[in-house]
């Protein structure tokens, strides 16, 4: 080959690995808390190049406490975020933010309440002291009583702290099954844990929501990181190393021991895999258990029926047609 050959070879080269780099669409997506193996499915998508292979350039920016990640996708500061549950994102949407649901990757909601070992059900909680945060009584605390026969009265505010749980056997809590139970039980006290999603708590949670421009705007981009998200998930539950390195680099805090209490229990309670997930595959949704939803919500008159119809808060297709059984 001729000097000239070769340098117009590898100018050619250059040009096309530029163009290969410039077809990576960018997205930001912007998580509820801060980095855990609960958000490895996205971690694990960046760390072995999944996105990159859906075409997308993803940047995944952590949400935190104060944290109003609905305000910062407003603004433009993120494309899509990690709604905690897909009735949060109903309630958004019927507030007037154009937001709409593409997946859950839980199909099962992780909120528990934590009681001492002596209290074995939610009906053995009626003469106990539940601490649980502000936004829960406008939520699943509204479920809680009309099933349980619960009351406001017994209800105190749930500071993010394990210590009046621990200080007081009369009291039950509010947690996250991949997470306070690991801290009381490293605390040394015995507890019973109680899964709402076990019981007949239907909301669905940690969602891919963005707004309805980005939707309309941008199909193909959102279709893709669908697609390479689940895909991010089913690579995390087999082999969650990968993912797990970036969530310790994105939140020095979080340590191994905490990271695999987590990823076990995801497994173990079928957190992502149970349920429709099984034959429709990671991240679908039902459209009658959502449309159940919004009628709860509805009837607890949390959002009007009539100004939100279910239609505008999902786009749900894009999660059927990827498909990643588990």
């Amino acid at each position: 080959m001729t000097p000239i050959a070769r340098t117009l070879l590898a100018t050619a080269l250059g040009l096309a690995t530029c163009a290969a780099a410039q077809a990576q669409d960018k997205l930001t997506y912007m998580t509820n808390w801060y980095a855990q193996a609960e958000h490895g499915g996205f971690y694990q998508a960046v760390a072995t190049g999944l996105y990159k292979k859906h075409g997308l350039d993803v940047t995944i920016k952590m949400g935190g406490p104060q944290v109003n990640t609905l305000q910062l996708m407003a603004a433009g500061q993120a494309d899509c975020i990690m709604g905690s549950s897909d009735m949060q994102m109903m309630v958004a949407r019927a507030g007037g933010l154009p937001v709409v649901t593409v997946a859950a990757v839980f199909q099962k909601d992780p909120q528990v309440l934590i009681s001492h070992d002596n209290v074995r059900s939610f009906e053995e909680m009626k003469d106990k002291t539940i601490l649980i945060a502000p936004s829960a009584q406008r939520g699943y605390w509204l479920w809680l009583k009309s099933r349980y026969g619960l009351k406001d009265e017994q209800t105190r505010p749930y500071t993010f702290n394990i210590q009046p749980f621990v200080a007081d056997r009369n009291t039950v809590q509010q947690g996250y099954l991949t997470s306070e139970p690991f801290a009381i039980q490293k605390a040394g006290v015995k507890a019973n844990t109680h899964l709402f999603a076990d019981h007949g708590w239907s909301s669905y949670a940690t969602t891919v929501s963005c707004m309805e421009e980005t939707v309309k705007s941008r199909p193909k981009v959102i279709e893709n990181f669908v697609k390479a998200t689940m895909e991010g998930w089913k690579s995390f539950l087999a082999d969650p190393a990968p993912g797990a390195a970036l969530i310790r680099k994105d939140n020095p805090n979080m340590t191994d021991e905490q990271i695999a209490y987590s990823v076990g229990k995801l497994k173990e309670m079928g957190i992502i895999t149970s349920g429709d997930a099984r034959s429709a595959g990671i991240g679908v949704i039902n459209e009658a258990r959502a449309r159940q939803n919004h009628a709860f919500l509805v009837d607890n008159k949390l959002i009007d029926g009539t100004k939100l119809k279910f239609e505008d808060a999902f786009r749900l297709d894009w999660v059927k047609t990827a498909k990643v059984l588990p």
